[in-house]
């Protein structure tokens, strides 16, 4: 595989370890953050700082920005000093943060009137995944640009699915994430209603395993996490929240009526003012047990 300097803005979480696994696979590295220790831990393992946004873009072949928000990402790339001003025109930037398509479109057609190129490619899965370099990517735009990023982006995934046009990756990921989080809480309410009234936690997970009540969430991801009482970050109850948010909005400007998605909102802002936010969205688990008195465990791993 050819090496290419990929540029990396956003250290935080999900990108630190995304951008270790590039390096990782022989590409070169330069990486800017607002937080000067999230930037020196990486130039620590082999990578090169940059002071600005701009100073990446002018220095790499493909950008990367892994950001909170849509106006973070806006303002990295169209502000003052941005990537806009530094991203040469054989140049790509590839936006895997999770935002708006709005505003994913709204940064393209800038871009466009520079001669630009932009795709969009958010990440599904945990941070875990992202140690692991097996998150699922879900790219947006100009089909030649995503097979152009493909071998940087498949250091960072084991699954690429090309979405369609510009934007159309960021809005599959709002739409997975808020159906995600609507079963979590759907489950851990059902777990804890369960407990609260006598059944025991492997029957509900023998006799829900083989019905239409069946998940993932049910059989893997809770058994691994919540269920053993670990409430440690895998994906964040805030940035649920964020994206269930997204997605609301998405569906309010296209016209659909979303109530399940309201209440699933309505649910991770409860967690997140109960001092939640910051822990993983199976702390929703959490939340129920909390209200009904209850606690709804596996036995630890090797516990007798």
């Amino acid at each position: 595989m050819t090496a290419t300097t990929v540029g990396f803005i956003g250290l935080g979480f999900m990108g630190r370890p995304m951008a270790l696994n590039i390096m990782k696979k022989g590409h070169r590295l330069v990486v800017h953050d607002v937080d000067q220790g999230a930037v020196d831990a990486l130039v620590a393992r082999g990578a090169t700082a940059a002071g600005s946004p701009r100073e990446v873009a002018a220095a790499a072949d493909i950008v990367i920005t892994m950001l909170p928000d849509g106006p973070d990402v806006e303002k990295v790339a169209l502000g003052p000093d941005g990537i806009a001003e530094g991203l040469g025109q054989d140049a790509l930037h590839v936006d895997m943060s999770t935002i708006a398509p709005s505003t994913t479109r709204r940064i393209g057609e800038a871009y466009a009137k520079r001669g630009l190129h932009l795709i969009d490619c958010p990440v599904g899965k945990t941070q875990d995944h992202a140690v692991a370099g097996t998150l699922t990517l879900m790219a947006g735009g100009d089909a030649a640009q995503v097979e152009r990023a493909r071998p940087v982006l498949m250091c960072m995934g084991d699954t690429l699915f090309h979405c369609g046009d510009l934007g159309a990756g960021e809005t599959i990921k709002l739409v997975n994430n808020r159906l995600a989080a609507t079963i979590i809480g759907a489950v851990s309410e059902a777990l804890v209603t369960g407990t609260k009234a006598g059944l025991s936690l492997d029957l509900m997970r023998e006799v829900m395993g083989t019905t239409m009540a069946a998940n993932a969430h049910l059989s893997i991801n809770m058994p691994k996490k919540s269920l053993l009482g670990d409430f440690t970050p895998g994906f964040m109850v805030a940035l649920a929240q964020k994206d269930v948010r997204l997605a609301q909005a998405l569906a309010a400007e296209l016209g659909v009526d979303s109530p399940v998605g309201a209440v699933t909102l309505d649910l991770l802002g409860r967690a997140s003012e109960a001092g939640m936010a910051r822990e993983d969205v199976g702390a929703l688990l959490k939340l129920f047990e909390q209200q009904a008195g209850v606690e709804v465990r596996l036995p630890a791993a090797g516990a007798s």
